[in-house]
Order: C-alpha cells, then structure tokens, then sequence
C-alpha cells in the first residue's frame, strides 16, 4: 500500500480546466472566454513591443549575471514598483515610510502579505482576525487567507445582482458591523470577477468609514493601467487611502500590464505609520519570503525596473497599455450595441459601465451550460467573462449565441 493512498484527488482549478475542455473542442467555432489573459484582434498572446526591446537590452549587457538577488527582491525594482502605486509625489514615499517586497506576482504579494499579518498583526499569531473579502471575489483570495491561518475569513456585500452594480449599502453596512481591526481585502480597480468599481466618491465614503471603524485595508491591485488606459486613474483608490494616513498593504501584479504573465512579477507595498515601524515589517518580511522562495528570480523584475526608470521606455510602456485598455474598451461597446440591436431581453448597459478584462454578465449558469454545451463559448459558471477573448471575427457569434441563451433559457 502506497504511503500516498489517502489522498483524495483534488477538484481541478476551474479556469484552468476550462481552458483545458476549450483546447479539445474541434469546432470550428469555439470561442475561450475564460483565462484572464489578454488577446489581440487575432486571439493571440501579445508580446508588448517595449518588452521585446527591453529583453533585447537586458540580453546585450555582459555587466549582468545571474547572482542570487537580495532576499526581498530587486532594490530598483521593488521602489519602482511602489512608486506606480503611490505616486512619484507620494507624501509616504517622502518620509520614508514606504517598502517594498518583491514577490512572485500577484498571488506571490497577497500570500506574502496574509503571512506577515496572521503572525504580527495587532499582535503575535493572531489567527481569530476576521478577513473580509468581496462577495464574490477572486477565487484565491478565501484560499490564500485561509492557508496562511486565518481562521475567519467572511464575505462582505459588494455586487448587486438585480441591478447590475455596486451594492454600496450593504458594502457600507458590513464596514459598519466589522470588529474593530477586521481586515479587508480591496480591489483597487477593475473589480475581478464583476469589473464594478466605486467611483471616487463612493471610495472616499468607503475610507471614512474604514479610517472610523479602525479597518485595515489590504488592496489588491492587478490591473493598474490596464483598466482604463490611466496609472493615475487606476491607482486613484490606493493614493486617497494613502493621503488619508492608513497603514496598509497593495498588492502588486505586473502580468496583465507588461503581458508577463509566465514571468510571475509581483510587488508588496507596504505603507508603514514611520520609518521605525517599516523596518521592522521589512526584517520580518525577510525571514518569511526566506522560507517560502528564498530569493526571487531576476528577468522580470529586471525587465519592469529598467522600463520604469527609463524615461523613454516609460512613455512607450504606457502607450502600450493603452493600446490594450483601449481594445478592451472597443470590445465592450461592441458587445453592448450588438445585443441591443438585437433586442436580447433586459438591460446591457453594465457591460459598458463596468472596466477592466472581465465583464460579469449577469447570465444565470443554466444559460452559461447552454453556452458552452451548445454553442462551444467557453466562460465562466458564474457569468464572467474576459472581454479580451472577443474579436471582431467572433464578436457576432458570440452576441447571437447570448441572445439566444437569454431568449430560450430560463
């Protein structure tokens, strides 16, 4: 009998068996709407210009090896990366109160992160903290809390399914009732799976109740211009909680924005009340990421930091992402006008209103069966789908097969 003959088969990671069910299709017409990835008009991966220059660069400097890097990561890098975040202006940058950890990606920061706080948060080994993550959120996200010990990690009310949108009150509401000192894991743009996001106002309702209440805000920031095409815009949210004297944690993730998606680059920015205060985080910090990678791999970030401090390269980056914000952003409006021109029962307008890769239908799972059984679209159970994976060669397609969906499913 093996030693291994208790373990249960695992359920396969959802997205990815998608993809998998999608790649065995041979019909002609199949459509993947699933992976978080970004896809030309073509349907194809994009290598984004800059990066191929850079990589080119980092090829021909014979000044470069491959020495271990500094345990919490690149130093270039790390303050680049923070600095995207924050703003080049940022007071906390300033004072010195702002540190970085490079990670492997985004999933890499979040993990990182939930370890440090269920050791040293408010105290040594405090596992009996509430967590809060959107309802719905990011499937990793109850995952990673969970694994780092957490031992209460609960919903709190964001998507309003009658309306489409942001449901505020109840969001409002369950700040309001959090004990003191809860955790709350925010989207800081481009909402993943619902793409609704507050708007400025609403955040700044959100931070006053968060700074009242004693919260602890840990944003989650994948899509940073990617969303709508602005660093400024999309980083909105993370600098006002800043500017509001918050101690808190951003995730950072560089796949969607400089398409480095196997490259796994990441960032943890960490905003400390003071220097003294982030020096000691850092140090623990350091005997964490020790334990879990050791050092992190040098390409990716070498590849982000050059891009960022070099002015040139910098301009070219940003223009790039627009390049891919304003696709997504076409893809959108197309949807909508399609299904609208095709009279498909209830309201589109979410699809325009909402931002980022992911739109969150609103079709129910029976209609998302009859989509991937019938007509070989492949999208999520919950209705998510990438709006990258629309083209203008299958975007009719796919509008008629919803509208039909819609029509003759209940």
């Amino acid at each position: 009998m093996s030693v291994f003959a208790e373990v249960p088969q695992a359920v396969p990671v959802a997205v990815f068996k998608l993809t998998a069910d999608f790649r065995e299709d041979k019909d002609p017409n199949k459509v993947n709407l699933g992976v978080g990835a970004y896809r030309t008009d073509e349907g194809q991966p994009w290598v984004l210009p800059v990066v191929k220059k850079v990589e080119r660069m980092i090829v021909e400097d014979d000044s470069l090896n491959h020495e271990y890097l500094p345990i919490l990561g690149l130093p270039e890098f790390r303050s680049s990366a923070s600095k995207i975040a924050l703003g080049e202006d940022s007071p906390a940058i300033q004072e010195n109160r702002v540190g970085g950890v490079q990670c492997l990606g985004g999933t890499g920061a979040l993990k990182i992160g939930a370890e440090f706080l269920r050791r040293w948060y408010n105290g040594n080994n405090n596992t009996a903290t509430p967590v809060y993550v959107s309802a719905p959120t990011w499937e990793n996200h109850n995952a990673v809390f969970g694994d780092a010990g957490f031992k209460d990690v609960r919903p709190y009310k964001y998507w309003d399914a009658e309306k489409r949108g942001l449901d505020l009150t109840g969001f409002l509401d369950d700040l309001e009732s959090a004990p003191e000192g809860s955790i709350f894991v925010l989207h800081a743009c481009a909402h993943n799976p619902t793409g609704t996001d507050p708007t400025q106002q609403e955040w700044v309702q959100i931070a006053e109740v968060m700074m009242r209440r004693g919260l602890f805000p840990f944003f989650d920031s994948a899509y940073q211009g990617f969303a709508s095409g602005s660093l400024e815009k999309d980083a909105w949210a993370v600098r006002y909680f800043v500017s509001q004297g918050f101690e808190m944690f951003c995730a950072q993730s560089f796949s969607k924005n400089f398409g480095l998606y196997n490259e796994r680059v990441g960032n943890l920015t960490i905003v400390a009340k003071d220097n003294e205060n982030l020096t000691r985080i850092l140090s623990q910090m350091e005997k964490i990421v020790r334990t879990t990678w050791s050092n992190p791999p040098s390409q990716g970030a070498r590849l982000v930091a050059i891009t960022l401090n070099t002015p040139g390269l910098f301009e070219e980056w940003k223009d790039n992402v627009k390049t891919m914000a304003d696709r997504v952003l076409l893809m959108r409006a197309q949807l909508k006008a399609k299904l609208q021109a095709l009279g498909t029962p209830g309201t589109w307008d979410h699809i325009t209103e909402q931002i980022g890769m992911f739109s969150f239908t609103g079709l129910n799972p029976q209609q998302v069966q009859y989509l991937v059984k019938e007509k070989h679209i492949y999208l999520m159970a919950s209705g998510r789908i990438n709006m990258c994976g629309l083209t203008t060669k299958n975007i009719d397609y796919v509008a008629e097969s919803i509208h039909e969906a819609v029509t003759s499913v209940q």
